[in-house]
């Protein structure tokens, strides 16, 4: 597949924008009827970073996410995206805030084409209401047609122009990965979450998806927190990796020192008493 060379509108304008993504997690605990998913986790995202929240199953990775996006309510803590308080902000308001979100299963609508499924993510950006909506005046037709230009750009950037107008329900997995990124991207989001987003790929589906991730985060500063186990990925696309372990923060830093952590290798392995052993 071709590398993208263009400039999509949305990319080049959050550039020239200098778009700030703070995120900080401060003492975050989750509770369900008496078991603890999360116990006064703390971590930070800053601007033009690409976070990876690693660790074992059960660990509290999606539970976490799931707090940051407003899928959740944590039973104590806070959450500051941008200086501002948003842990008791619903789904809809972070969207609008600039948080978006790909999701460990697949959330689109089968029976819809991969430009409707896309669509759906515009109304956010859209500023016109019911009226001038049914009248289609002049000015909504200006605005659909910029919303149609973006979405094409976005289908340029992760090669779908052939699947385009395809229902999302004939297309493979790796395929409907990549259409779930691209309405994600349509929210124009300052802070990227993705869950999982290899999870069910092939080695060829990884291999796009680490390109559109790494132009992302390369080419256009896109700030952006995952959560993944493939480790060969995480170690190789990653500023900085955060591992979870029954809740609690094991660990912090760079791929490199969190490869050669113990406490991270036990967590993994169970034991490191095999020199040989590698996380």
């Amino acid at each position: 597949m071709r590398a993208y060379r263009g400039q999509p509108r949305i990319f080049t304008a959050a550039h020239m924008a200098g778009r700030m993504a703070e995120l900080e997690v401060k003492g975050l605990c989750l509770e369900f009827g008496g078991i603890h998913a999360l116990k006064s986790v703390d971590l930070s995202v800053h601007t033009g970073e690409l976070v990876a929240v690693i660790g074992p199953n059960g660990a509290g990775k999606t539970s976490l996410l799931n707090c940051i996006t407003g899928f959740y309510k944590a039973t104590s803590g806070d959450i500051v995206f941008n200086s501002e308080s948003i842990l008791r902000r619903h789904t809809h308001e972070l969207t609008r805030l600039g948080i978006g979100r790909t999701f460990q299963n697949i959330e689109l609508f089968p029976g819809m084409t991969v430009l409707q499924n896309m669509l759906l993510a515009r109304h956010t950006r859209s500023s016109y209401g019911f009226g001038p909506a049914c009248l289609y005046s002049p000015a909504v037709k200006r605005e659909e047609i910029r919303h149609h230009e973006i979405l094409e750009e976005i289908v340029d950037f992760l090669e779908m122009q052939s699947i385009r107008k395809e229902l999302v329900g004939s297309l493979p997995y790796g395929l409907r990965k990549r259409v779930e990124l691209g309405r994600a991207l349509a929210l124009e989001p300052q802070l990227l979450v993705l869950d999982e987003p290899f999870a069910g790929m092939t080695l060829e589906e990884k291999e796009d998806m680490v390109r559109f991730l790494l132009e992302l985060h390369d080419g256009w500063s896109q700030t952006m927190i995952l959560v993944e186990h493939d480790m060969s990925i995480v170690m190789s696309i990653s500023s900085r990796v955060i591992v979870l372990n029954f809740g609690e923060k094991l660990a912090e830093g760079s791929p490199e020192a969190i490869q050669d952590d113990p406490e991270v290798v036990r967590a993994y392995l169970g034991d490191t008493s095999d020199p040989e052993s590698t996380l």
